[in-house]
């Protein structure tokens, strides 16, 4: 049976070896873990996978393996998780949906907080109460044009908090290219130089010097001549960006190709006070905004990839965001690196055809002086002139 897992692993291109799979049996025959799913899936990514690059791909080949099995991933909700089991799926008219008010951002936040306090047990259904299935701005599973979710799955896109720990992966750098139209785009960008220590022969001049020299051979060296362009990437993560995952890792993977030069960090939604690199680590190791606001010179070519589908509270009010309160709106942190980065660009995975229906793209595209991109060919090449001039 182990054997075919062992082998949709290769298949999935993640670099497991024989001695890895000897040791997973063996851990298998000595007992160490219960006859659990759970248990066997940490196990089998602790013994086989030595790179947490490769975490995303061995969640999906699990997956597949076992005919869609899920992994267990921690939570960590102030709600009993007891109390989100969603048995109720209501359907509402567009006038009753229509009819649902809104709170506010501010009201909101007050009303969740008197909740707390006074709710004691489960709830299903209904719209006061936080819980599953209702028109009630808090729990999940029902319908609202704005709440907090609270556990559960996303479905309408219209919270303006949500309230679970949430698990992001990395982007994978690694990606075999279905196409390498994206380098050919990325291309336009280049600016090549010749700096450094005199390692290449130059020809033409060693030529014309030695027909110079009588005939007697004067070699002539020059540096290397290299890609000087300074690229910093900002990627959403997360949330919506799971529906785009294969196109931002192609991209991603073409990036880190064309661009020799280039940094990388990862956001969620908006860009706020820090950024993170490694999102299994994200709450451990945040790279403060300032700092990489002041790390990188002013000719820098700034790319941001995202949706930018989100709450507009989280683009322009102070604790607007949907994981923690942040002092400045994501619209004050957007301005900032605008102006440090004179040359920017945002790329929208999303078709453009949808961007004037949500509200969040327009304020975004409003930021960014309207220089928002498709995610395809024809946007990448629009973008990379922009860059270029």
């Amino acid at each position: 049976m182990l054997i075919d897992f062992f082998f949709t692993l290769k298949d999935a291109k993640i670099p497991v070896t024989i001695k890895e799979f000897l040791t997973l049996l063996e851990a298998m025959q000595k007992n160490v873990i219960a006859p659990s799913m759970d248990d066997f899936y940490y196990l089998s990514r602790l013994a086989l996978v030595k790179d947490e690059a490769h975490f995303d791909k061995f969640d999906r080949a699990f997956a597949q393996y076992f005919k869609g099995i899920n992994a267990a991933f921690e939570t960590n909700s102030a709600i009993p998780l007891d109390w989100l089991v969603q048995r109720m799926k209501r359907e509402l008219t567009d006038e009753q949906i229509a009819q649902l008010e809104k709170f506010g951002y501010d009201k909101l936040m007050d009303r969740l907080k008197e909740l707390l306090k006074e709710q004691k047990e489960r709830h299903e259904g209904g719209s006061k109460w936080i819980g599953t299935g209702g028109t009630s701005p808090f729990g999940h599973g029902g319908t609202n044009p704005e709440g907090v979710r609270i556990g559960g799955k996303g479905g309408n896109r219209t919270a303006v908090k949500v309230w679970e720990a949430r698990a992001y992966k990395d982007y994978d750098g690694e990606r075999e290219l279905g196409t390498r139209n994206i380098k050919v785009a990325l291309r336009r960008l280049r600016k090549f130089a010749r700096e450094g220590a005199e390692e290449e022969l130059a020809l033409d001049a060693t030529i014309r010097a030695t027909a110079s020299n009588a005939g007697y051979l004067d070699i002539k060296m020059r540096p290397e001549r290299k890609n000087k362009v300074k690229v910093l990437m900002l990627f959403d993560v997360g949330g919506t960006m799971d529906d785009h995952i294969e196109r931002t890792e192609e991209l991603f993977s073409a990036s880190r190709t064309e661009f020799k030069n280039m940094e990388f960090f990862y956001f969620h939604n908006c860009v706020y006070d820090h950024l993170w690199k490694n999102n299994r680590r994200r709450h451990a190791e945040r790279f403060p905004t300032w700092d990489i606001l002041r790390k990188y010179p002013p000719d820098t070519k700034l790319i941001f990839v995202g949706d930018a589908t989100m709450s507009p509270y989280e683009i322009l009010q102070p604790g607007g965001s949907v994981e923690y309160n942040n002092e400045e709106a994501g619209s004050e942190w957007l301005a900032r690196f605008t102006n440090a980065f004179p040359k920017f660009v945002w790329l929208n995975p999303e078709p453009e055809g949808i961007w004037q229906y949500r509200q969040s793209v327009s304020i975004i595209r409003q930021l960014m002086n309207n220089r928002m991109f498709p995610l395809t060919m024809e946007g990448l090449e629009r973008a990379m002139r922009t860059l270029s001039k």
